[in-house]
């Protein structure tokens, strides 16, 4: 497809592949197997730019919009899904929360060091027991006293959690008022007490970046931390997911592609009865079903990343996108392994835990069944899926830039 891009995003490509071949590569089992998060590896993706190519380039960004955003995650998941778990959190979800929502001062104080890497971001929305259900089961609640605010609650897969230093936490401010009670705080683990991180054992899944049961005893948030006004919480956080679809699909793509680069390269090396098992029918079959499929993803996730850089209603787009991408990675990381056959199972092999992280992006970041509800209601004209486009009234960074509206201030 790259005949069919702007000019820049080959480029782009071919400097992620170097910077994960050069630096990520080579000392990424050494994190696993230590249980440690790469912060240096980190710092060093938000100074190549990896994090900031949907934010100006006052706040730290490059400004190059969606769809570099997707050929960076694409290729750094392609390249190690493990380390490519830092991204939505440096590059997508967190910062994008602060700066629809926050105000200027907070977006220029957290944004600028998020997508540099010098601070590992996170956002926490769902509850044990909510799962898909993020505002029913929400019972986390902030109280105010004084200038302060204290939280208490829980959360659940809590990414980053453990090693936030500046995050995005979301509960409710009025148990009684639905919607429009959730509200959203900027959060410093680090400064304040009542935070609490236990790291959740997931088979097959990193030991260096990790989800977190989260659990919150008084927590501490000043008030000029709250995220807009009391009760602007759901708001924001469904305008940040929207974009975080796209780009987590990307992952689920990256994911894809490693998994049939590995099927192909075993089914050329593996030899039976003289010949390679990419010689028999059986395996061509599966391939080609598997290369089908990564090129349907990729066409949707591009086309997804490109209206959003048009400003145009992507909502309907970015669910068909994850839910494809999701499938996609499933089907591939399946076939992939079964090719495999019993050294699929093996730790020896990149795709035993390319097929864990397969089911994780099947039920993370909007479960598919989700996905597909909001396919169909708009399908059957129920619930059009890009009803509220242009409506939120919150700050976009492809169309706004905090700097001038500082300037303007002043």
């Amino acid at each position: 497809m790259d005949e069919f891009l702007p000019e820049e995003i080959p480029a782009i490509r071919d400097s992620v592949i170097k910077f994960m071949e050069t630096q990520v590569n080579p000392v990424m089992d050494g994190y696993e197997e230590r249980g440690e998060a790469p912060r240096d590896l980190v710092l060093k993706a938000g100074e190549a730019g990896f994090f900031g190519a949907v934010f100006p380039e006052s706040v730290g960004g490059t400004d190059l919009g969606y769809l570099a955003a997707v050929v960076i995650q694409e290729e750094v998941a392609r390249n190690d899904i493990r380390f490519a778990a830092c991204l939505n959190q440096q590059s997508s979800t967190c910062p994008n929360f602060i700066y629809y929502g926050g105000t200027p001062e907070q977006v220029m104080k957290y944004v600028p060091n998020l997508v540099a890497g010098k601070t590992i971001g996170m956002m926490s929305l769902t509850e044990p027991g909510g799962g898909s259900d993020a505002l029913g089961a929400m019972k986390t609640v902030a109280k105010r006293e004084g200038d302060v605010y204290k939280i208490n609650g829980s959360k659940m897969w809590a990414s980053l959690a453990n090693e936030t230093d500046v995050g995005v936490l979301v509960c409710k401010t009025d148990p009684d008022a639905g919607a429009k009670g959730v509200s959203a705080f900027i959060v410093e683990p680090k400064k304040y007490p009542g935070w609490t991180a236990q790291p959740v054992p997931m088979m097959g899944l990193s030991k260096a970046f990790r989800t977190n049961a989260l659990f919150l005893d008084d927590f501490t948030v000043p008030v000029e931390n709250l995220i807009g006004k009391e009760g602007d919480g759901f708001k924001i956080a469904m305008r940040a997911l929207q974009p975080g679809r796209v780009t987590v699909a990307a992952k689920a793509l990256g994911i894809a592609r490693a998994a049939f680069d590995e099927a192909v390269k075993y089914a050329n090396e593996r030899v039976i009865k003289g010949s390679p098992i990419g010689k028999f029918q059986m395996i061509q079959s599966d391939i080609a079903d598997m290369s089908a499929q990564i090129e349907a993803s990729r066409t949707l996730i591009y086309h997804a990343a490109q209206c959003l850089d048009a400003n145009l209603p992507s909502n309907r787009i970015a669910s068909i996108a994850k839910y494809h991408a999701s499938l996609t990675a499933k089907f591939v990381a399946d076939k992939a392994q079964q090719i495999f056959g019993g050294y699929g199972l093996s730790t020896e092999y990149k795709i035993s835990y390319l097929k864990a992280y397969s089911d994780m992006f099947y039920t993370g970041e909007g479960t598919a069944n989700v996905q597909k509800i909001v396919i169909a209601e708009d399908a059957l004209g129920y619930k059009l899926a890009d009803r509220h486009h242009g409506s939120s009234t919150l700050r976009n960074p492809r169309l706004s830039d905090v700097a001038r509206e500082l300037q303007g201030a002043e």
